[in-house]
């Protein structure tokens, strides 16, 4: 007993996956929400005696909800207070300072190799990751390099431009606490790889040496930048690249129309074979009640489809009945060519026809006729259903110029009104 009910409990389980899904998750949300309710309720009955706690140094301030009680009236009264980090003492703050002056030297070197020869940008921070200090930074030239560090190579003497560089260090809890930070750079203008940098310190020289001699046929290149030899290549173009890929998406689009019009191909075949199948349907039922064999018949449905051919153009269902005709005639068992011609034809009411043709010939005729007349009459309200359903298809598209339409009307009729009240 016990089994079954396991078994019947687990089959419901799978036939309700989603809803257990959802039972499952609202239920962890429930005993959540439970717990947490419960573990608040305790945490606000318990008396805060040894206050709140700060946050480090460095983390900034948090805000506080607490309930005020006075004396014993036991009314609590709500109060939101914001509780600061952690301050420094006096002591520690001269520690700070002192940790992050000698931090300094390595953060604005910004990949220099040190202070005495500086070829690339400094970079003069605001702020020292992980402490409580802000900087504000003074130059003794800002023809040179400005506050953020970039340097005005065009203007650096060969032999090295000395520059002080000064910061003022303030402790964010308390602006009285300074200190001061104060180095003297030497900067170089860097040269091949300090011009690498500013591209357009080379585009300049490119242009003050095409214009020393513009009336030579050819440009000649200068030998060297930025006090370097120089080599020139052309630009890489990706004209091919480009060429290249609109090619394999060409490719890819052209694969893509092939099956699109394959498979359009083989829809309009099947549109047309299933409505062709209620007159093959009925020459069949008509002809096997005049007296024909089921070949006899079929030959004579293909006949007359020869006969017409040139009116009616190509039937698919015909040209496959035309194929099985032929199977027959060169040696292939009646039932099997009618099996043959229902797979050939790939759609299942051709499938049901010559299965049909095929196990009434094995067990006797009789009864065919009546059960072809039954097919027939399912396949001419099939027919009639398909019309409706593209009937209402049809409709359905008709919607959207009907609406333009609708719209073209309206701003016929209303415009001239409304020019007509602007006038006015």
């Amino acid at each position: 007993m016990s089994g079954s009910l396991y078994e019947r409990i687990l089959s419901w389980i799978k036939d309700h996956k989603d809803r257990c899904l959802i039972f499952l998750l609202t239920g962890c949300m429930a005993v959540g929400g439970a717990l947490l309710l419960a573990a608040d309720y305790r945490r606000a009955g318990e008396e805060i005696r040894e206050g709140l706690r700060r946050n480090p140094h460095g983390q900034g301030s948090s805000r506080e909800t607490v309930d005020v009680v006075a004396g014993d009236s036991g009314e609590r009264i709500p109060v939101e207070i914001e509780v600061g980090e952690q301050k420094y003492t006096d002591s520690e703050v001269r520690d700070m300072f002192d940790r992050v002056i000698r931090r300094l030297d390595a953060l604005i070197l910004n990949g220099n190799q040190s202070l005495d020869h500086v070829e690339q940008d400094l970079d003069l921070v605001t702020a020292v990751p992980d402490e409580p200090v802000d900087l504000s930074w003074e130059l003794s030239r800002y023809d040179v390099m400005n506050l953020q560090g970039e340097i005005e190579r065009s203007r650096i003497e060969e032999e090295g431009t000395p520059v002080t560089v000064s910061a003022v260090l303030t402790y964010r809890e308390d602006a009285t606490e300074q200190a001061r930070y104060q180095r003297t750079v030497v900067l170089y203008p860097g040269g091949w790889e300090g011009a690498k940098e500013n591209t357009q310190e080379i585009q300049k020289e490119l242009e003050e040496a095409e214009g020393e001699k513009p009336e030579e046929e050819i440009f000649r290149l200068p030998e060297t930048l930025a006090g370097q030899e120089v080599s020139y290549y052309r630009h890489m173009d990706i004209r091919g690249a480009a060429l290249l890929g609109m090619a394999v998406l060409a490719g890819i689009l052209l694969v893509a129309r092939e099956k699109q019009q394959k498979a359009q191909i083989e829809t309009a075949r099947s549109r047309q074979m299933i409505r062709d199948y209620p007159e093959i349907v009925g020459k069949l039922t008509l002809y096997l009640g005049a007296g024909m064999t089921v070949k006899r018949a079929f030959r004579k449905v293909v006949e007359e489809y020869e006969r017409q051919k040139e009116k009616t153009g190509v039937r698919y269902a015909y040209e496959e009945m035309q194929k099985t005709c032929r199977e027959m005639e060169s040696g292939h068992t009646e039932a099997e060519s009618y099996e043959n011609f229902g797979r050939r034809c790939q759609v299942q009411a051709y499938l049901r026809l010559g299965s049909l043709l095929s196990q009434n010939l094995r067990k006797g005729t009789r009864g065919l006729t009546g059960l072809l007349k039954m097919e027939s009459i399912q396949a001419f309200e099939e027919r009639k259903a398909r019309a409706r359903r593209l009937g209402e298809e049809a409709g359905t598209k008709l919607l959207l110029p009907m609406f333009l339409m609708l719209a073209m009307v309206l701003v016929i009729v209303i415009l001239p009104a409304f020019l007509s009240m602007q006038g006015l």
